[in-house]
Parts: structure tokens; C-alpha cells; sequence
């Protein structure tokens, strides 16, 4: 079309028509008079549209597809650090368990020997401070705590303090070579000297050469002038071997103690002895031996053999 006078009028006649349809359309609302224009237009140029459409799509897919990407990683990240506080909570909540477990246990103990503890848990091990068995604690003089103080937990005796700090304290645990406590055998009351082998089970010096033991037998600890470094009647272990009397001045038996020294986490130090020697009454009571099941054999005589008398008379 030429840029004429004409074509200029009828440029500007068309957009003041399109505008007035704009507003007439925006004022009708759903009943707008052009509604039925839109919808025939709409049926020529959907499918096109369409074709359009499907053209653009997979592009928009790509698109959406990454950023649906991103959310599902966002999501499972979230999960995955959802499910690691879960698993430490839940951890946390199974070791708070087994310690409020060796607690309670503790203070059975205590209880029944009536010793006033002072409760302590572990914070280290005797690496730090040599090759000796030892661990510590986080309680010390601030708390009370002096040197050699009997240890137990729930289980039995444990060891001695050793060194006392302003807030940790040191440990010699029963099973070290330089450890020594006096013992008293349950029921018979030999005395003896019981000594640290490490790993291996205690070794018992009883004072009785000819003293009958024999294995099953448990022992306590005896007591110390004025309760210092042991209290009486704290569960030491359970005699597993006995080594042939030789006529000797004392005689020689190994123990396996009550406690795991390498499973050390609650503790409890003895703070104040009891009143009375609790003698064996902080001992486990013993397990009843189970029963032996007797079988009785009863013989049925079958219905067509002879009783003895019929078969004398038919001799």
C-alpha cells in the first residue's frame, strides 16, 4: 500500500476501531458483544496454535524438567539430613538408654551396701597417661573427691582414685599389675590379696593355705583401715580356676571379675562408707539351677499277648 493521504485516515480509523472494540470487550465482561468473534477465532487459529504448541514443548519440558530437577534434589536432600538427625537422635537416645540402664544399676548397688557414691562418667583412657590401666573422670576435687576412694558401678568393684584434679579425677582400674585389694570369700570367709593380671583374670592369694574353694566361689572386697582405699562388701568376682594345694602358706586362685574393664561409661566413687560391713548382701543373687527333665518309660502289653498267670495254666 502507498503512503498516501488515504492509507494515513484509514491507518488511524482502524486503531480508533480497535481501541473501542478493547474497551467495549473489557466492559462487557463475560457478556462482551465480541465473545462470539473470539471463539471463531479461536476455532481457525487453534490449530495452529497447537502445532505451535507441540513445537515449543519439549523445550519447555527440558526446562521444566531441570527445575523440577533441582526441587527433587532440594527434597531429598532435605530427607537425607532429616533421616541423619533422626539416626542421631534415635542413637543418642539408645545410649542415654544404656546409661540411664548402668544408673540404675549403680545405685541398686549402692543401695544395698549402703554407700553414699558420687556419680562420675568416663572421659578418657589410660593411653594418655602410660601403659598402666587406667581411665578418667569429670569429677574432682571441686566435687569432693579425694584420693583413694573405692570405684564401682553397677557390676562391682571398679578401682581406686589415684590423682585429683579441680574437676577430673584418675582412676586405677582392679585389673592393673600394681593393683592389690584385700577380699573375703562368701560363706567361709578366707581372707586373701587380690592382684591385677591386665587382661587375664585376677590372681587371688588366699591367706589359708588349705582353704577349700573351689570354682563358683565369689568373692568381696574385705575393707581397709578407716574405708580408705576400699569399702567392704563390694562385689570383686567369681573364682574360675583353683590351683592345686602344695602345702604351701597360702594358696593360689584366679578370679574373673564382675566388671568389664574395657565397657567403663557410668561410674560411681564412693564418697561416704556405710555404717555396717554389708558382708555378702551387695552379691547377684545366684542363678537357680534349672531342673532335669525326667522321662518315664511306661510298656503297654498288646491286646493278644497273655498275661504271666494265663500263660502258667495253659503249661
Amino acid at each position: 500500500m502507498r503512503d498516501t493521504r488515504e492509507s494515513r485516515l484509514l491507518l488511524v480509523l482502524l486503531i480508533a476501531v480497535a481501541f473501542a472494540l478493547i474497551t467495549v470487550d473489557i466492559r462487557g465482561g463475560e457478556d462482551s458483544p465480541v465473545d462470539g468473534a473470539r471463539q471463531a477465532a479461536a476455532t481457525v487459529f487453534g490449530p495452529i496454535e497447537n502445532g505451535v504448541s507441540s513445537a515449543v514443548d519439549p523445550v519447555g519440558n527440558a526446562v521444566s524438567a531441570i527445575r523440577d530437577s533441582g526441587e527433587r534434589h532440594d527434597r531429598l536432600a532435605r530427607l537425607e539430613q532429616e533421616n541423619a538427625a533422626l539416626k542421631a537422635k534415635l542413637g543418642s537416645d539408645d545410649r542415654n538408654a544404656s546409661r540411664l540402664r548402668q544408673l540404675d544399676k549403680m545405685l541398686k548397688v549402692a543401695g544395698e551396701g549402703q554407700y553414699g557414691i558420687k556419680g562420675a562418667q568416663v572421659i578418657g583412657i589410660g593411653a594418655a597417661q602410660g601403659f598402666s590401666w587406667t581411665v578418667s573422670i569429670d569429677i574432682g576435687a571441686n566435687d569432693g573427691i579425694k584420693r583413694d576412694m573405692t570405684v564401682l558401678n553397677g557390676d562391682g568393684l571398679v578401682g581406686r582414685v589415684t590423682t585429683v584434679g579441680p574437676n577430673t579425677s584418675t582412676v586405677l582400674l582392679a585389673n592393673d599389675p600394681d593393683f592389690t585389694v584385700g577380699t573375703r570369700m562368701e560363706g567361709s570367709d578366707e581372707l586373701g590379696f587380690a592382684s591385677g593380671q591386665g587382661d587375664r583374670p585376677l590372681r587371688v592369694e588366699l591367706l589359708n593355705g588349705k582353704a577349700e574353694v573351689k570354682k563358683g566361689d565369689r568373692l568381696v572386697t574385705f575393707g581397709s583401715q578407716a574405708d580408705k582405699p576400699f569399702v567392704p562388701g563390694v562385689p570383686v568376682g567369681i573364682v574360675s580356676r583353683v590351683e592345686p594345694s602344695a602345702g604351701g602358706l597360702t594358696r593360689t586362685v584366679y578370679v574373673t571379675p564382675y566388671v568389664a574393664f574395657t565397657k567403663l561409661d557410668v561410674l560411681g566413687v564412693v564418697v561416704e562408707a556405710p555404717k555396717q560391713d554389708p558382708r555378702d548382701t551387695v552379691l547377684p543373687k545366684k542363678p537357680k539351677p534349672t531342673p532335669t527333665p525326667t522321662v518315664t518309660v511306661t510298656v503297654t502289653p498288646s491286646a493278644g499277648a497273655p498275661v504271666d498267670g494265663q500263660q502258667q495254666e495253659q503249661q
